[in-house]
């Protein structure tokens, strides 16, 4: 049992020994071993914690907020730790950065590419996160507009995004050394996500890899631990901005889209941990210049996650969705991987 907590690394060893300095007797061997298992698996749990949205932002086909499916966005990260992300994700069948676009029958393979920067933060003595995402894409394809068949192929930057997101009960804002004993239990969050309209778009075609809008998701999500089992549930809802010059200069309106989104998260043990994911969202329909649209969306998607770290600094993940109930867009496939790069708090 020892030899499997057996602290590595001479940060981690020294800190362990200032925590440890003026103690003595049985005292100090309690001390130890109290701190060797935690602090052993600190990093782990902390690239835990740092799980992006990347498994739905690696793909253009994910542009609506309300189709992510983002396992652990709710959990505790030691502050001070930072994280840079580079993901590559393939998504193949009615992929569109917009599911609720006028097209029928689109058959398009994407490729995208992914930066990412996050950064764990003290928020009055919460722990909260700060997330970049910039994504870009390669998309071709066919689809069908008013009826008649069109070919497209395109490259190019997709909407950036900004998250800030809080734990509001339940993951206090905690030093490394400090993490290494907390243990969680329910924890409640919230966050905001803001796309930015930079990505490409060309109003004379409507499929794009950008949207020329705003979006905004607030969200409400809850992380319960049972033992190596974590649950999870997050409720948000996505608001837009108009398209003032969508599809030859016409004003595109948005309505709400609300998305539910669960987790069956289990921890294998040594940093590796699996997911089950699912997301239901309804609503998005759409009006142009006036006239309201018959697309509604009400659809469904199921992915798995899995996460593999390699060493102190360094993590994969795998991962990948498919379409189950599909009423408006999103009937598509998505594999991918992630690669990520942690430093700072002293890790």
């Amino acid at each position: 049992m020892r030899m499997t907590i057996q602290l590595r690394g001479p940060a981690l060893d020294d800190s362990h020994r200032r925590a440890n300095r003026g103690t003595g007797g049985h005292g100090r061997v309690v001390a130890r071993h109290h701190m060797r298992m935690p602090l052993r698996f600190a990093p782990y749990l902390a690239w835990f914690g740092a799980a992006l949205v990347v498994a739905a932002l690696a793909t253009a086909g994910s542009g609506a907020f309300a189709q992510d499916l983002e396992p652990r966005a709710y959990t505790n990260t030691p502050v001070g730790l930072n994280f840079f992300i580079a993901a590559y994700g393939y998504s193949a069948g009615g992929v569109v950065t917009d599911p609720a676009l006028p097209v029928q029958d689109a058959h398009l393979q994407v490729h995208s590419a992914v930066l990412a920067y996050a950064r764990a933060l003290d928020v009055w003595g919460t722990s909260g996160r700060l997330d970049l995402v910039v994504p870009s894409a390669w998309a071709s394809g066919t689809a069908a507009v008013a009826g008649q068949p069109r070919e497209r192929e395109v490259s190019g930057l997709v909407d950036p995004r900004l998250r800030f997101s809080v734990n509001l009960y339940g993951a206090p804002a905690l030093s490394l050394q400090e993490f290494a004993s907390y243990k969680q239990d329910l924890v409640i969050g919230a966050s905001l996500q803001v796309s930015a309209p930079l990505g490409q778009y060309d109003a004379s075609k409507l499929l794009n890899l950008g949207t020329n809008r705003w979006s905004v998701k607030p969200e409400l999500g809850v992380s319960k631990a049972l033992g190596r089992l974590t649950l999870e549930l997050a409720a948000g809802v996505a608001f837009y901005t108009d398209n003032d010059d969508f599809f030859g200069g016409k004003t595109r309106e948005q309505a709400p889209l609300y998305s539910l989104q669960g987790h069956l998260v289990y921890r294998l043990g040594a940093g590796v941990w699996g997911a089950v994911n699912g997301t239901y969202y309804t609503g998005g329909r759409t009006t142009i210049d006036g006239v309201q649209n018959n697309d509604l969306q009400e659809n469904v998607r199921l992915g798995v996650t899995l996460a593999l770290p390699l060493g102190r600094h360094h993590s994969v993940k795998l991962y990948a969705s498919t379409g189950a109930v599909a009423r408006t867009g999103s009937d598509f496939d998505t594999v991918g991987v992630a690669w990520q790069y942690r430093w700072g708090a002293g890790l």
